[in-house]
C-alpha cells in the first residue's frame, strides 16, 4: 500500500524530537497537530490512514464515528491508559492500540521523589535558602525506615515501587486483585485487603488503573479508615482521587499531605501554560494554595528513555497493525481486562 499517513494531535516539541527520530526507520508520513482530538478538531483527520492520541484527547463517540465514516483504521495511544476512549462505540469499527509500557522506572521514581519531597519539605527549603533564609524550623520530617507503605496495584509499576520502598526498610503492605506471591518472599510484602492497608499505612501510594471499580477509590468513607495524617501519593490517573474529599480531608488534617501528578479534570490545564491566566477550576486553585501539597503536571512518565520507547513502541503497533500482526497491544473491548492485555493472550478477541 502507498505510505500510511498519520495525525498526530496534542503535539509538543519534545513529541517532534522522539517521534520524528524514530520514524527514521518507518517512514510514515506524519502531520502534526497541536490542538487535542475532540468533536471540535476530527474533521482533520481526514485523509489520514491513523490517528496518534495522547491522554487528554477526547475520543467519545462522536469522534469515533467521524473516524469510522472518514476511513480511519487505527487509532494509535501513546500511553498506556485509555480511559478518555469510548471503546464500546469503537467496537468491531476502529481498531484501538496503545503503549503497555514504556518505563515503569520512571512513574515509580517520580512516586518517590514527590513522597520524599513532601516528607522532607526540599520544596520549601529550595525557595527559602535562595532568599538566604537558612532557617529549619517547619522544614521536619519523619524516617521512613520502619514505617509502613500501602502500595495498591502491583503491576508493572508498583512491582518497581515495591523494590525501592524496600531499599528504604519499610514495612509494605500491597493491594491488588491479582497478588504476586514472588513479591512476597524476594521484598517481604504483605497482600492484604484494602481496610487494613488504609488503617495500617504512613504513605499510601496509588498504581492501578482506572476502572469502573476503582474510580474515586480515595473517597470519604476510604479516607475515614486511614491512619491520620497519612501521605498520598498518585502518580497512576486523577480520577482515582475524589479531589473534594481530599479537600476535605487535607484541610481537618485527616491527610497529612499529598503528592499528585494527575488529577481528574487535567485535561484542561496539564501540558499547558496557564502562567499568564486565572485557573478556573476552582478545586485545582484550592489545591494549589495548600503548602502541604505537591502537585506535578503528569511528568511522571516524562524520562527521555520512555519518550523513546513511546515513539519506537507506537511507531511499530502502527506497522504491525498494516501487517496484520497488531493484537500484541491491542486494547481488549470486551472485558476491559488489563490482564487480558498485560498477558497479550488475546481471550476476548
Amino acid at each position: 500500500m502507498s505510505t500510511v499517513k498519520i495525525a498526530f494531535f496534542d503535539t509538543k516539541p519534545y513529541d517532534k524530537t522522539f517521534f520524528a527520530g524514530e520514524n527514521k526507520q518507518f517512514g510514515f508520513d506524519i502531520k502534526y497537530f497541536d490542538l487535542k482530538l475532540s468533536v471540535d478538531t476530527v474533521a482533520l483527520c481526514n485523509e489520514f490512514d491513523v490517528v496518534c492520541a495522547f491522554v487528554n484527547d477526547r475520543l467519545q463517540q462522536n469522534v469515533l464515528e467521524h473516524l469510522y465514516n472518514n476511513n480511519i483504521k487505527l487509532i494509535a495511544m501513546r500511553c498506556a491508559g485509555y480511559n478518555n476512549i469510548d471503546l464500546a462505540a469503537a467496537y468491531k469499527k476502529i481498531h484501538v492500540v496503545r503503549v503497555p509500557e514504556y518505563s515503569p522506572f520512571a512513574v515509580a521514581e517520580h512516586a518517590v521523589a514527590l513522597m520524599l519531597t513532601l516528607n522532607r519539605k526540599t520544596h520549601k527549603a529550595f525557595y527559602r535558602t535562595r532568599d538566604n533564609n537558612f532557617n529549619i524550623n517547619g522544614l521536619m520530617g519523619f524516617d521512613m525506615h520502619g514505617k509502613t507503605v500501602g502500595i495498591i496495584g502491583t503491576g508493572r509499576i508498583g512491582r518497581i515501587m515495591i523494590s525501592i520502598m524496600n531499599g528504604f526498610n519499610m514495612n509494605i503492605l500491597a493491594y491488588d486483585l491479582h497478588p504476586d506471591k514472588q513479591l512476597e518472599t524476594r521484598f517481604q510484602v504483605t497482600y492484604t485487603d484494602l481496610d487494613t492497608l488504609y488503617a495500617r499505612s504512613d504513605i499510601i501510594s496509588l498504581h492501578c488503573p482506572l476502572t469502573r471499580e476503582t474510580r474515586h477509590l480515595v473517597n470519604p468513607a476510604s479516607i475515614g479508615k486511614m491512619k491520620p495524617g497519612v501521605m498520598i501519593i498518585n502518580t497512576s490517573r486523577g480520577g482515582l482521587v475524589d479531589t473534594k474529599a481530599l479537600l476535605a480531608a487535607l484541610k481537618s488534617g485527616m491527610i497529612g499531605s499529598a503528592g499528585l501528578d494527575v488529577y481528574e479534570e487535567e485535561s484542561e490545564y496539564f501540558f499547558e501554560d496557564f502562567s499568564y491566566s486565572i485557573i478556573s477550576d476552582d478545586t485545582l486553585a484550592r489545591l494549589l494554595t495548600f503548602s502541604n501539597v505537591l502537585i506535578t503536571s503528569h511528568q511522571g512518565f516524562f524520562t527521555g528513555e520512555a519518550l523513546h520507547n513511546i515513539a519506537h513502541t507506537t511507531l511499530q503497533n502502527i506497522k504491525d497493525y498494516f501487517a496484520d500482526t497488531y493484537l500484541k497491544n491491542e486494547i481488549c473491548y470486551k472485558c476491559d481486562s488489563d490482564e487480558c492485555m498485560k498477558e497479550k493472550q488475546g481471550k476476548c478477541f
